[in-house]
């Protein structure tokens, strides 16, 4: 399994938003915010490597102000979208993630069991070695299953881990009633950094989570402070949502 956090975007709009509360924004304020998150951050939210040092140090401030301001005024926060790239989950941690969905907005788009083909004994690297299929210990004991079967009068087809109705053969609605939770799934996801707070505190090492799951949280937190060494691991598990 491999997350990847590809961009942390929306620092402009959650700079401006400091401002409105107590009446301090301006126009030409507004247009130093734009100008100073265009110099320093490439189009991803990361940091360019060539710097202006004043812009570098007013986007450090701002920055500052935004996460201490976060904390309990958590809408700013939502400015910030973290956009995340997972390879290989298995279907039964992505279930867990998909249990989040209202706090990504609805934005977690999976491998379809329904669109997708999955072979057979098919399973995420979490469980590779720690579980086999009925189909894979007959073959390992030189038993060839039969590409049909009678039963009860009808005939089946085999399919991924087991056989099908002859008629529903290429009824993928029916073929994934075979498929396994550990089937391997990618997804790509948006969240906020307020709602990530809540989703990471559930699903970090130090939950009850499945293992893969915990691995996947944090992964994504280590990266998000690849990108803005400001935003940590204890710093998000500070938010109050």
């Amino acid at each position: 399994m491999k997350a990847t956090v590809t961009s942390i975007t929306g620092f402009y709009g959650a700079f401006v938003s400091m401002f409105m509360s107590k009446r301090t924004w301006t126009p030409e304020l507004d247009k130093e915010i734009k100008e100073v998150c265009d110099s320093v951050l490439d189009n991803n939210g990361r940091l360019r490597e060539e710097q202006d040092s004043e812009n570098l140090e007013r986007f450090n401030k701002w920055l500052g102000m935004l996460l201490r301001m976060g904390k309990r005024h958590i809408t700013v926060l939502r400015f910030l979208d973290i956009e995340i790239m997972t390879e290989g989950m298995h279907r039964a941690g992505q279930d867990d993630l998909d249990s989040h969905a209202r706090r990504f907005e609805n934005r977690i788009i999976r491998s379809s069991t329904r669109l997708a083909t999955f072979a057979d004994g098919e399973v995420s690297d979490f469980y590779k070695d720690k579980v086999l299929t009925d189909g894979q210990v007959c073959k390992s004991l030189g038993y060839e299953l039969p590409n049909e079967i009678e039963y009860e009068g009808k005939t089946y087809v085999k399919s991924t881990n087991g056989y099908v109705l002859k008629e529903y053969e290429n009824n993928k609605d029916v073929k994934r009633g075979l498929y396994m939770l550990g089937i391997p799934s990618n997804f790509i996801s948006k969240i906020n950094l307020c709602e990530w707070g809540h989703v990471f505190r559930e699903r970090c090492a130090d939950g009850g989570a499945n293992p893969e799951v915990k691995e996947w949280a944090e992964q994504v937190m280590k990266q998000i402070t690849e990108f803005h060494k400001e935003i940590t691991r204890d710093y998000v598990l500070s938010i109050q949502n």
